[in-house]
């Protein structure tokens, strides 16, 4: 019986064990089930997801593409401290202005392109309907440069071509380099590649370029190499002029520089520069202090309106020189059409060793004299420099203010005009100066030359090399003393009391 008893318990078991088994079963396919309809859901939902990442890839690409086909000038920016692949004004009025089709021929091999040029070349192209860019590559075109040119073309060199005339870009030519004498390597320390293309543009496009010549003979000052490049950046021809073997200044002359003589001219050469400037001929000229009296020198610029005051300008104000010496002097950038570029910002120009100019009494009303450079009202003329034992002013020194640099123009009957511009200090044409002044110098010189040498379309370019060296830095003498008391003192005396109150206060606690 209890044998019969236990096997029944077991059987009960066992039913109940197969029971619970086939609840389990339809549980797990119910969970099946209820997964599956989930999947179902994840999937269309993931579907979903991808089509929309996939048509926000697409949009993303469409948007790129035609981001690409912008201009550069409004896809990429140039943030550069000298803008190094912006091109200026005068480019954007030269290229606005083409009525001639040019071609800009970039010689460079594949894979060895200069970033550099090719976006300036972008720029250039993008500003001219009639200016195109083709790039040729030498190892697949060897000869293409030799209808050009004779010589080598290295390469990422440009060649400009207009109708029949052609000029060589040169690589080189577009970076300026300096020695290092710590490391005695040689450093990239400015970008020409506006200035120099700019001006091939001008010249293939230009029939006729000024001639500028420099008088010779009475020991006058030597231009630099840079400031002799400038110019002829400008596409001006320059030729040396002896006028004590020439009857006259030659015809073909558009300007003629008198550069700092520290000799006297003739009264013959002073007689036939006269005589060209009546004739509505144009002069560039430049005194220095000599201690000598040049008479026929000071008659050219007296029939002009203008002479030179005695001695050498010391400034009084702080504020308008430099190096703690009142001889190196920052005078005022008056407004006119020369200085158009330079008096609306804050740049200096740096004049040390300048001679006042002033006007003659009684000077003829067909002249018109503007102010380009002027001292401040404290400054005064040393008069005898050569026994000079302190530089405060005594008794005899001339008051200021003074002009240091003037253009003089007249209009003459036969419709042509007469410009002179005049700079008291050949220091203004210096390159060491030109440099504590990160270039200005050089613009006003430019800007003076591209005054009276226009050409047949209004203007001669020279556009400055960009730096890719360290700016340099002007302070004024006040502003330094003002600096160097701040830091010297105010700071160590603000440290002092800040320390010293903090340490009074801990010592309480």
């Amino acid at each position: 019986m209890e044998s019969k008893k236990g096997e029944n318990a077991d059987m009960k078991e066992s039913k109940g064990n197969i029971s619970k088994k086939k609840i389990n079963i339809k549980d797990i396919i119910s969970n099946n089930k209820e997964n599956r309809r989930k999947n179902r859901k994840n999937l269309k939902h993931g579907t979903y997801s991808l089509g929309v990442v996939a048509v926000f890839i697409a949009i993303l690409v469409v948007v790129n593409l035609l981001i690409q086909e912008l201009p550069s000038k409004f896809r990429e920016i140039d943030l550069s401290t000298q803008k190094m692949y912006t091109i200026g004004d005068q480019t954007k009025k030269l290229l606005k202005n083409l009525d001639k089709d040019v071609t800009l021929y970039y010689i460079a091999q594949n894979g060895s392109e200069s970033s550099d040029i090719e976006k300036l070349l972008e720029r250039y192209e993008e500003n001219s309907k009639h200016l195109k860019v083709e790039k040729k590559d030498p190892a697949v075109n060897p000869k293409f440069t030799s209808q050009y040119t004779t010589e080598g073309v290295n390469n990422n060199s440009i060649i400009v071509v207009c109708g029949d005339k052609s000029k060589v870009v040169d690589y080189n030519s577009m970076y300026e380099t300096s020695v290092n004498y710590q490391t005695y390597t040689s450093e990239v320390t400015g970008f020409d590649g506006e200035g120099q293309l700019t001006s091939a543009i001008n010249y293939v496009t230009s029939d006729n370029m000024p001639v500028m010549y420099t008088l010779e003979g009475h020991d006058e000052s030597t231009m630099s190499d840079s400031l002799k490049d400038m110019i002829q950046k400008a596409n001006i021809d320059i030729q040396s002029l002896n006028l004590l073997t020439m009857d006259a200044v030659p015809e073909d002359a558009d300007c003629l520089f008198i550069f700092a003589p520290s000799k006297d001219i003739s009264e013959d050469e002073a007689n036939k520069i006269i005589s060209y400037l009546e004739n509505g001929g144009k002069a560039l000229i430049v005194s220095n202090y000599t201690g000598e009296d040049m008479p026929n020198f000071a008659s050219v610029l007296e029939n002009y309106g203008v002479k030179t005051a005695d001695g050498i300008i010391l400034e009084a104000d702080s504020n308008h020189y430099i190096s703690q010496n009142p001889s190196y002097l920052l005078p005022n950038i008056e407004s006119n059409d020369i200085t158009s570029n330079l008096s609306s910002g804050s740049r200096y120009i740096l004049m040390p060793l300048a001679q006042g100019i002033k006007t003659v009494d009684n000077y003829r009303d067909t002249l018109k004299i503007q102010n380009i450079l002027t001292t401040s009202d404290s400054s005064y003329s040393k008069v005898n420099v050569e026994n000079m034992q302190t530089m405060e002013k005594e008794s005899g020194d001339i008051d200021g203010p003074f002009n240091v640099g003037v253009a003089i123009s007249e209009d003459l009957d036969n419709d042509k005009q007469t410009q002179i511009v005049y700079y008291s200090s050949e220091t203004l044409f210096n390159d060491n100066m030109n440099t504590m002044v990160s270039g200005a110098n050089f613009e006003l010189i430019s800007a003076s030359v591209n005054w009276m040498c226009s050409n047949e379309d209004g203007s001669t370019i020279s556009i400055p090399s960009k730096s890719m060296d360290t700016t340099t830095l002007t302070i004024p003498a006040a502003d330094a003393s003002f600096w160097s008391i701040f830091v010297m003192a105010v700071v160590p005396a603000f440290l002092i009391i800040l320390g010293g109150g903090i340490w009074m206060k801990r010592r309480k606690q």
